[in-house]
């Protein structure tokens, strides 16, 4: 039967379950990553597990986020991941060394091997043709472990390319097309596979573009073939033998499918405040620029700061832009040094940052009040770039470029012809910001700043469950207001009590005090919540105040997933009637609250509005497991 490449790479990592969409599976997972800002909380659960060695083929710590040290806090948890590294096993990317997706497809990734990352964007793995998925850190701890990911079978996409890129669009426009098309929400319970004859023409940099914001999408994971254009790329990173052929059968049957045609495809851009919200460059308007930033670990590779280098070279920024430019690894910064091309951006008025995700998370570089930034970035959340009232748009790197000489968003097709780009030159390795862990670790001292704080845990919920609604929020929440980042909050990562003082701050800076006052309680939400970020603060935080469960008219994956590793019970509203009524400071009460999770819907009774009504719950046996226990920790330690 002819199967396609999704099928053949689960099939290859599949430990128990059914490939039919919706069941639960568990696959074996190869490989992980972590970064800096997740990494803390999930090597303290990893140390919970009691293993002596990681047990995956290969686990990579990358420090990339919280790289500004206005104070000892991030230093502190450099350290701490530096010894754990070297005590469990894991090799460890040293700050400067670039951002964990763009370090890890040089240097790491094989094609139809399954990586897991702390990480939301980890699905950029997936232009190297691996199963990449983002997860948190509690799931990438049991993975190091050598325990199962556990997934609900996605259905496939099918995402046909034909037809060739007209000068000026790139990468960035082909995935922007995409969220335009079928939205933040598009992706959820899905894995899209990229085909047709359009995938030839593009470069593994540029399959990664595509496979980074998936996870826009709310897709489980992107993936391409594995072809000789991959082949190229691995043997240019001088890892030619990790390349092998990977591709769906003739006649391969998906779930669904959509052809995008290339040749109809102009710039684009994603309108504040949501990827989703894509416009064509030239409908967009002559608004004013202050801010550019180029990089990210969407459009930050050699190739992408070259074409942004041909288009500002001789040229000056306009004098109300500030342009910043975040190399993706130190290999491509080293590049652009030897090529002659960093000298050239300095010359603009450019300034150069370390290779760091840095503007992406909001860790420096916030736009000035009321401003408008263009990024190419993944992401343009509202206060996600670390000024409230600013306004994000992404873009490609020429589009950025154009725009940053002009003062305006620009349609680069305005700057004429399309420039010509000199080959790539040899690839520069150098690992030597890489550490590999010695061969025992045993005797490894693990390092701990006083910020890092033990690791909280929930108790089992009680069977009478009575909660205040501390907060009633609206449709597309996401991580970021839940748990903000910032060059201010993210310091505090490994620190959960002093981290809950600002869980929904951006919706209401009282909350964490609210919640304290009514001994916990529960949160209301609309569609999609918890989208954006992987970040397990966003569960992990709300239940050290005593938030019990979210209810909401759906979930984004990955947080559903926190949710229920912290033992927060994610409930369905059945009618949409009920979240219209339901107001902030209700009391809902759920009795016999375990024989009704049991039977998949949930009788909850408003007892100061005098009425019930009903939720449900998308719970497998095993998360009601997790559930009960109070969260995934309890329950391993209580099985053993």
């Amino acid at each position: 039967m002819a199967e396609h490449l999704t099928a053949k790479i689960l099939k290859e990592h599949l430990l128990s379950g059914r490939l039919e969409p919706g069941e639960e599976i568990a696959i074996r997972i190869d490989q992980t990553l972590t970064q800096d800002a997740t990494g803390t909380l999930a090597y303290l659960q990893f140390e919970r597990l009691g293993v002596e060695r990681v047990r995956t083929e290969l686990s990579v710590s990358y420090v990339d986020h919280n790289t500004l040290q206005g104070s000892f806090e991030n230093a502190d948890d450099h350290r701490y991941l530096q010894s754990i590294a070297a005590r469990f096993g894991i090799y460890f990317s040293r700050p400067g060394n670039g951002i964990c997706h763009q370090v890890h497809l040089e240097r790491f990734g094989i094609p139809g091997k399954t990586l897991l990352g702390s990480d939301s964007h980890t699905p950029t793995g997936g232009g190297l043709g691996m199963l990449a998925i983002g997860a948190g850190g509690l799931d990438v701890a049991v993975a190091m472990a050598g325990g199962p990911f556990y997934l609900n079978a996605p259905a496939v996409l099918r995402v046909n390319l034909v037809g060739e890129l007209p000068s000026w669009v790139g990468a960035k426009d082909i995935i922007l097309e995409l969220l335009r098309r079928l939205t933040v929400k598009g992706g959820v319970g899905r894995i899209i596979e990229y085909g047709g004859p359009g995938v030839a023409q593009l470069t593994v940099p540029q399959r990664a573009t595509i496979a980074n914001m998936g996870a826009e999408l709310g897709a489980t994971a992107s993936i391409f073939p594995s072809d000789e254009e991959t082949r190229r790329f691995l043997t240019a990173q001088g890892r030619g033998e990790s390349w092998r052929p990977l591709q769906a059968d003739p006649g391969a049957v998906y779930d669904e499918e959509i052809t995008l045609d290339l040749g109809q495809l102009e710039p684009l851009a994603a309108c504040p405040h949501s990827p989703d919200a894509v416009k064509p460059i030239r409908e967009i308007g002559p608004l004013l620029v202050d801010q550019v930033a180029i990089g990210s670990c969407t459009n930050s590779s050699y190739q992408d700061l070259l074409l942004a280098t041909k288009i500002l070279e001789g040229q000056t920024v306009h004098p109300r832009v500030s342009l910043v430019i975040s190399p993706g690894s130190r290999q491509v910064l080293l590049m652009l040094a030897r090529s002659g091309n960093l000298e050239k951006l300095i010359a603009t008025g450019a300034r150069i940052l370390e290779p760091a995700c840095g503007p992406c998370i909001g860790m420096g570089q916030a736009p000035p009040s009321g401003s408008l930034s263009i990024r190419t970035f993944n992401r343009n959340f509202r206060g996600r770039c670390g000024t409230a009232d600013a306004s994000v748009y992404l873009t490609g790197p020429a589009a950025a470029a154009v725009s940053a000489l002009n003062g305006r968003i620009t349609d680069p097709r305005e700057w004429g012809d399309f420039p010509t780009l000199p080959g790539t030159p040899p690839v520069i390795i150098n690992d030597r910001m890489i550490i590999t862990p010695p061969e025992e670790g045993g005797d490894v001292e693990i390092i701990r700043g006083p910020n890092i704080r033990p690791l909280p845990l929930n108790s089992p919920p009680p069977d009478e469950l009575p909660m205040k609604v501390l907060l009633k929020a609206g449709d597309h929440i996401t991580t970021d207001q839940i748990m903000p980042a910032g060059a201010k909050i993210l310091p505090l990562r490994s620190n959960i009590p002093a981290i809950s003082e600002f869980v929904f701050a951006p919706l209401d800076e009282n909350f964490a005090r609210r919640a304290r006052e009514a001994s916990g309680g529960l949160i209301a939400g609309g569609e999609n919540y918890g989208q954006g970020s992987s970040r397990e603060h966003a569960a992990l935080a709300p239940m050290y105040l005593g938030v019990k469960a979210v209810l909401a008219k759906s979930f984004a994956r990955i947080h559903h997933t926190n949710l229920v590793n912290f033992g927060i019970i994610p409930l369905l509203f059945e009618s949409p009637a009920d979240y219209e009524k339901l107001q902030q400071d209700d009391l809902l009460v759920i009795e016999k609250l375990r024989e009704q999770l049991d039977q998949g819907s949930v009788s909850i009774t408003n007892r100061t509005q005098g009425y019930r009504f009903t939720a449900t719950h998308q719970l497998t046996l095993r998360q009601l497991r997790i559930i009960k226990a109070g969260g995934l920790l309890n329950l391993a330690r209580i099985e053993g």
